[in-house]
């Protein structure tokens, strides 16, 4: 099977089957309260923190971050910044105009979204465990072959970016038919998701140390 294969079926299984984190929760909510155009941002950040993570792993330097006496205030601090987000997302006002289009009061600037997709995909340590098994595994696998490895990587990573932007666009088709009440209760499901799975990350630390 050739790298360009395997790598569109490990970005499709990524997506599909390990797609359900705290960034999915992000990504659907933000395109439905925002607009396709800030989901897009967001799907832009996760994508650059993914390319991030491989690259630091390719190079070596994800075995500095990983040392077991980083564990505890890498696990707390990630824990936190979900928890933020998610108390932010349980508690964001949504308002319909009389034309049904959700009210944005105070609209972030884009380079806000790209951050915050990049910041919660990379808070996620599990994404780190599995960007990290996957070079180790496909490095052996082609043996080290710079030309393969490129084009495995970069086929899965455009795989996931593409998936996520299809989440988007199906999101903002499906927002004309959502009424105050739904977003406001989607909010706070994303809100609560967030916050249980940042307490999960601090006790898993804790518990390690």
């Amino acid at each position: 099977m050739s790298p360009l294969l395997e790598g569109i079926i490990l970005g499709f299984t990524l997506a599909v089957f390990f797609g359900f984190g705290p960034a999915l929760f992000a990504l659907l909510q933000t395109t439905i309260h925002r607009g396709f155009l800030s989901g897009l941002l967001l799907a832009i950040g996760i994508f650059l923190s993914d390319l991030v993570l491989v690259g630091l792993c390719l190079v070596g330097a994800i075995q500095i971050i990983n040392k077991p006496e980083n564990n505890l205030a890498f696990g707390i601090i990630s824990g936190i910044i979900l928890i933020i987000f998610g108390v932010v997302s349980y508690t964001r006002k949504v308002e319909f105009s009389k034309e049904k289009k959700i009210k944005n009061k105070n609209k972030p600037w884009p380079i806000t979204y790209v951050l915050k997709g990049f910041f919660m995909n990379i808070a996620n340590p599990f994404v780190w465990l599995f960007w990290m098994g996957v070079v180790v595994a496909m490095t052996t696998q082609f043996e080290g072959e710079k030309y393969s490895v490129f084009v495995f990587f970069s086929a899965a990573l455009i795989t996931v970016l593409s998936t996520d932007i299809l989440k988007c666009f199906a999101s903002y088709k499906i927002k004309k038919f959502l009424t105050q009440k739904i977003v406001q209760r989607i909010n706070h499901i994303a809100g609560i998701g967030l916050v249980l799975f940042g307490i999960f990350l601090i006790s898993r630390a804790l518990i390690a140390f």
